[in-house]
């Protein structure tokens, strides 16, 4: 289990995230929803503990701060919605470098397990036709299905993903939301992911946390909470009524 308690943590002192609780159990996922600069991507960074933060944050009862970094890389992985290309690397060498953390010595050398995540993770991202390319040569779209791969091969407990259906193609966001939730329950695994299309978060969404100025507002199954009157007054627009609207477009 993920278990988050009076969450609060920001930047030069001021909290962006304010006592924030929540708990995903293995198998699921949650997605957090809520306008820009309501304090998403930061809660995700305190999870991946790259920000200090007061209150709770724990895996299977451990608190993520006491972990060192190797330990917190096994356990959990972030893909960013700033993932930076620094090197020209391959596809496929960018994939491998989420199976680092799992060496055992500084020169240790990847083995046969290794090779076999990194090709898995390569084609359930749709990216092993282009291993061989290198990162910057490709598009918005390729490079973060290449992130997400990376996340795939690191074999995290936890995944935390920053928008991670930007750059894609509807048939390849929903392929990949598909695949999560089947990673999730095949594997007990817990994934956490910031999403802005609501649609999707209804379609593929269990649990629903809304933030607004850094609180949830509400949580719980897609299917109580974009029915909660909150939802209108987080985003200051019938949510709901525009997307009856919308759809009634497609009969």
């Amino acid at each position: 289990m993920l278990e988050v308690k009076d969450l609060c943590c920001g930047y030069d002192g001021v909290d962006v995230v304010k006592g924030v609780d929540f708990k995903v159990t293995r198998g699921k996922n949650l997605c957090i929803v809520g306008p820009n600069g309501c304090g998403k991507s930061t809660l995700l960074k305190s999870i991946a503990n790259l920000l200090d933060y007061r209150g709770s944050i724990t895996l299977d009862s451990k608190e993520v701060k006491k972990l060192n970094r190797k330990e917190l890389a096994k356990k959990v992985a972030l893909m960013s919605q700033s993932s930076a290309i620094h090197f020209p690397y391959t596809v496929y060498e960018t994939v491998a470098l989420g199976r680092y953390a799992h060496l055992k010595g500084v020169f240790a050398q990847l083995g046969k397990e290794d090779y076999e995540i990194i090709e898995k993770s390569l084609e359930n991202a749709g990216v092993l036709d282009i291993k061989d390319k290198l990162i910057s040569e490709l598009s918005g779209g390729q490079l973060q299905r290449v992130f997400l791969a990376r996340a795939f091969a690191q074999d995290p407990e936890v995944i935390l993903l920053d928008e991670p259906t930007n750059h894609l193609d509807l048939k390849c966001q929903i392929e990949i939301l598909e695949y999560l939730n089947k990673w999730t329950k095949e594997n007990d695994k817990i994934v956490v992911a910031v999403l802005h299309d609501l649609n999707l978060v209804q379609a593929f969404g269990e649990e629903v946390v809304i933030i607004d100025a850094g609180k949830i507002v509400s949580d719980g199954p897609p299917s109580v909470v974009f029915r909660d009157e909150k939802l209108e007054a987080v985003y200051g627009i019938d949510v709901k009524g525009f997307m009856v609207e919308t759809l009634e477009k497609w009969r």
